[in-house]
């Protein structure tokens, strides 16, 4: 899990989590108050983990004929991807 660069404080999963919702907003460390962004490498990583499995899935791997159901597991991988990437997204202290 990503560390504070300056403090070495780790960040908690939560907080990393909800830095995705919708811009990407920065985290600013408990500690020390250093604000971290997220960067370019961590973008593509939060969208190679969420929803490319997903439109791989949906789009050609699937083996049912049902819509609903490819949709549902389609779906359950998103989330699943989503859940993860708070482990490999990185982030850089703002200079």
């Amino acid at each position: 899990m990503q560390k504070c660069d300056k403090c070495n404080m780790q960040f908690r999963w939560r907080e990393i989590y909800k830095s995705f919702a919708w811009t990407y907003k920065p985290i600013e460390c408990q500690k020390c108050g250093a604000e971290h962004r997220i960067t370019i490498s961590g973008r593509f990583t939060f969208v190679f983990l969420t929803i490319v499995p997903m439109l791989i899935f949906t789009n050609f791997l699937s083996p049912f004929k049902n819509f609903l159901v490819t949709l549902i597991i389609g779906l359950t991988l998103l989330i699943i991807g989503s859940l993860l990437t708070p482990f490999f997204v990185k982030y850089r202290e703002k200079l």
